[in-house]
Protein backbone atom coordinates (compact mmCIF):
# COMPACT_ATOMS: atom_id res chain seq x y z
CA UNK A 1 0.00 0.00 0.00
CA UNK A 2 1.17 3.48 -1.12
CA UNK A 3 -0.23 7.12 -0.31
CA UNK A 4 -2.10 8.50 -2.54
CA UNK A 5 -1.01 10.69 -5.66
CA UNK A 6 -0.74 14.40 -3.91
CA UNK A 7 -3.24 16.92 -4.76
CA UNK A 8 -2.01 19.85 -2.85
CA UNK A 9 1.37 21.23 -4.99
CA UNK A 10 1.87 23.96 -2.17
CA UNK A 11 5.09 24.53 -0.23
CA UNK A 12 4.00 26.51 2.89
CA UNK A 13 0.35 25.06 3.27
CA UNK A 14 -3.09 26.93 4.21
CA UNK A 15 -4.87 28.06 6.81
CA UNK A 16 -8.36 26.33 5.62
CA UNK A 17 -9.37 24.16 8.69
CA UNK A 18 -13.17 23.92 10.08
CA UNK A 19 -13.86 23.83 13.82
CA UNK A 20 -17.26 22.80 15.21
CA UNK A 21 -18.19 22.71 18.18
CA UNK A 22 -19.76 19.74 20.36
CA UNK A 23 -22.70 21.77 21.58
CA UNK A 24 -23.69 23.17 18.04
CA UNK A 25 -27.22 22.96 17.42
CA UNK A 26 -27.71 19.85 14.79
CA UNK A 27 -28.22 21.21 11.04
CA UNK A 28 -31.86 19.04 10.82
CA UNK A 29 -33.99 17.18 13.05
CA UNK A 30 -36.30 14.89 11.21
CA UNK A 31 -40.14 15.34 12.25
CA UNK A 32 -42.29 12.79 13.86
CA UNK A 33 -43.88 11.18 10.91
CA UNK A 34 -45.20 7.62 10.18
CA UNK A 35 -43.58 6.73 6.98
CA UNK A 36 -44.12 4.31 4.46
CA UNK A 37 -41.14 2.44 3.17
CA UNK A 38 -37.84 0.72 4.79
CA UNK A 39 -36.77 3.92 6.59
CA UNK A 40 -38.72 5.17 10.14
CA UNK A 41 -37.51 8.26 11.32
CA UNK A 42 -38.80 9.73 14.51
CA UNK A 43 -37.36 13.07 15.60
CA UNK A 44 -33.94 11.96 14.75
CA UNK A 45 -31.03 14.82 15.04
CA UNK A 46 -28.59 15.28 12.32
CA UNK A 47 -25.37 17.11 13.25
CA UNK A 48 -23.83 17.78 9.35
CA UNK A 49 -20.28 17.80 10.39
CA UNK A 50 -18.73 17.41 7.22
CA UNK A 51 -20.57 17.50 4.12
CA UNK A 52 -19.70 16.41 0.45
CA UNK A 53 -19.70 20.10 -0.31
CA UNK A 54 -17.49 21.42 2.69
CA UNK A 55 -15.02 18.53 1.93
CA UNK A 56 -14.38 18.84 -1.59
CA UNK A 57 -16.47 15.41 -1.99
CA UNK A 58 -13.98 12.87 -0.31
CA UNK A 59 -16.19 12.22 2.64
CA UNK A 60 -19.02 13.22 4.48
CA UNK A 61 -19.10 13.15 8.23
CA UNK A 62 -22.49 13.09 10.23
CA UNK A 63 -23.57 12.63 14.06
CA UNK A 64 -27.09 11.12 14.43
CA UNK A 65 -28.88 11.25 17.96
CA UNK A 66 -31.51 8.67 17.62
CA UNK A 67 -34.29 9.21 20.78
CA UNK A 68 -35.38 6.17 22.83
CA UNK A 69 -37.65 5.38 19.83
CA UNK A 70 -37.22 1.90 17.99
CA UNK A 71 -35.69 3.50 14.67
CA UNK A 72 -33.63 3.26 11.76
CA UNK A 73 -33.63 1.29 8.25
CA UNK A 74 -34.11 -1.87 6.92
CA UNK A 75 -31.54 -3.79 4.95
CA UNK A 76 -29.39 -1.97 2.43
CA UNK A 77 -26.42 -1.43 0.45
CA UNK A 78 -25.22 1.54 -1.90
CA UNK A 79 -23.36 1.29 -5.26
CA UNK A 80 -21.29 4.05 -4.82
CA UNK A 81 -20.22 4.65 -1.16
CA UNK A 82 -18.76 2.89 1.88
CA UNK A 83 -20.45 3.93 5.22
CA UNK A 84 -19.14 3.46 8.79
CA UNK A 85 -20.64 4.03 12.14
CA UNK A 86 -18.98 4.52 15.31
CA UNK A 87 -21.13 4.64 18.92
CA UNK A 88 -20.47 7.20 20.94
CA UNK A 89 -23.47 6.34 23.37
CA UNK A 90 -26.09 4.41 23.75
CA UNK A 91 -26.80 1.10 22.38
CA UNK A 92 -27.22 0.82 18.70
CA UNK A 93 -28.11 -2.65 16.80
CA UNK A 94 -25.77 -2.90 13.34
CA UNK A 95 -26.14 -5.38 10.65
CA UNK A 96 -22.83 -6.30 9.15
CA UNK A 97 -24.78 -8.58 6.59
CA UNK A 98 -24.80 -11.75 8.37
CA UNK A 99 -25.85 -10.80 11.86
CA UNK A 100 -26.91 -7.89 14.40
CA UNK A 101 -24.50 -6.60 16.80
CA UNK A 102 -25.05 -4.48 19.72
CA UNK A 103 -23.04 -1.94 19.22
CA UNK A 104 -21.81 0.46 22.16
CA UNK A 105 -19.76 3.41 23.32
CA UNK A 106 -17.05 2.74 20.90
CA UNK A 107 -17.71 0.16 18.56
CA UNK A 108 -17.15 0.67 14.88
CA UNK A 109 -18.35 -0.99 11.88
CA UNK A 110 -17.20 -0.27 8.58
CA UNK A 111 -18.88 -1.53 5.20
CA UNK A 112 -17.52 -1.31 1.70
CA UNK A 113 -19.36 -0.41 -1.33
CA UNK A 114 -22.00 -3.16 -1.65
CA UNK A 115 -22.01 -4.42 1.63
CA UNK A 116 -25.47 -4.98 3.00
CA UNK A 117 -26.02 -3.42 6.31
CA UNK A 118 -28.51 -1.53 8.47
CA UNK A 119 -28.90 0.23 11.90
CA UNK A 120 -31.83 0.26 14.71
CA UNK A 121 -31.91 1.60 17.87
CA UNK A 122 -33.95 -1.21 19.66
CA UNK A 123 -32.59 0.16 23.38
CA UNK A 124 -35.89 1.97 24.61
CA UNK A 125 -32.88 4.67 25.22
CA UNK A 126 -31.36 7.43 23.24
CA UNK A 127 -28.01 6.72 20.94
CA UNK A 128 -25.46 8.84 19.43
CA UNK A 129 -23.25 7.52 16.93
CA UNK A 130 -20.77 8.70 13.79
CA UNK A 131 -21.69 8.04 10.39
CA UNK A 132 -18.72 8.54 7.53
CA UNK A 133 -19.73 8.31 3.92
CA UNK A 134 -16.99 7.95 1.52
CA UNK A 135 -16.03 9.54 -0.60
CA UNK A 136 -18.74 12.18 -0.36
CA UNK A 137 -22.54 12.36 -1.32
CA UNK A 138 -24.99 14.62 -0.64
CA UNK A 139 -26.72 12.53 1.96
CA UNK A 140 -28.48 15.50 3.41
CA UNK A 141 -31.09 15.81 0.88
CA UNK A 142 -31.41 11.88 2.03
CA UNK A 143 -31.66 12.57 5.43
CA UNK A 144 -34.17 15.35 4.84
CA UNK A 145 -36.31 13.58 2.72
CA UNK A 146 -36.86 10.48 4.60
CA UNK A 147 -39.54 12.29 6.52
CA UNK A 148 -41.62 12.77 3.57
CA UNK A 149 -41.86 8.91 2.31
CA UNK A 150 -45.35 8.66 3.33
CA UNK A 151 -46.44 11.17 0.89
CA UNK A 152 -44.55 9.87 -1.58
CA UNK A 153 -46.09 7.53 -4.43
CA UNK A 154 -44.39 4.01 -4.72
CA UNK A 155 -43.22 5.06 -7.91
CA UNK A 156 -41.88 8.10 -6.51
CA UNK A 157 -40.44 6.66 -3.63
CA UNK A 158 -38.51 4.42 -5.78
CA UNK A 159 -37.15 6.78 -7.61
CA UNK A 160 -35.89 8.28 -4.33
CA UNK A 161 -34.25 5.85 -3.17
CA UNK A 162 -32.26 5.25 -6.14
CA UNK A 163 -30.94 9.16 -6.56
CA UNK A 164 -29.54 8.52 -2.93
CA UNK A 165 -28.01 5.62 -3.66
CA UNK A 166 -30.03 3.12 -1.07
CA UNK A 167 -30.90 -0.11 -2.60
CA UNK A 168 -33.02 -1.65 0.09
CA UNK A 169 -33.69 -5.46 -0.14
Amino acid sequence: MSYPAPRYFGEKGEINATFRRADADPDFVSKPVQTAGPTVSRGTAYHYLATTASTGGEFGLYRVDMGPEFGGPTTHFHKTISESFFILSGTMRLFDGERWIDGTAGDYLYVPVGGLHAFRNESGEPVSMLMLFAPGAPREGYFEGITELATLSDEERAEFFIRHDSYFV
